[in-house]
């Protein structure tokens, strides 16, 4: 559960500072420069990672199967096989309506 937040650890993109606060951080201090720089970063999501993949043929699905038979005690029974070679994913996606960042710091309505 929750799986689905920032693995950066001890960096908070929205606030500035480390949320850890340790001098002796594993994150480099090039990365922590870089992302202090992103002290106006945007709460929201543009893009997302598509889970949707592509076959040779150019099909554009979450999975694909082929049909196969099987002749087993002189009858023929179809089965299908899941392929999962030669599958290119489609990449990122950008959404149609901006998502709220999961990291986001702030409660933005409260019932």
């Amino acid at each position: 559960m929750g799986g689905s937040g920032s693995k950066a650890k001890g960096v908070w993109p929205f606030g500035g500072s480390g949320a850890a606060g340790d001098a002796a951080s594993d994150v480099s201090e090039q990365s922590l420069a870089r992302l202090r720089g992103l002290k106006n970063a945007t709460p929201f999501v543009f893009t997302r990672r598509s889970s949707l993949y592509y076959d040779e043929d150019g099909d554009l699905a979450h999975e694909f199967y082929e049909e196969m038979v099987v002749t087993k005690n002189g009858r023929k029974k179809a089965k299908l096989k899941r392929i999962q070679k030669n599958l290119i994913p489609q990449g990122l996606v950008r959404l149609d309506h901006p998502c709220i960042h999961v990291d986001f710091p702030v409660v933005l309505c409260e019932a």
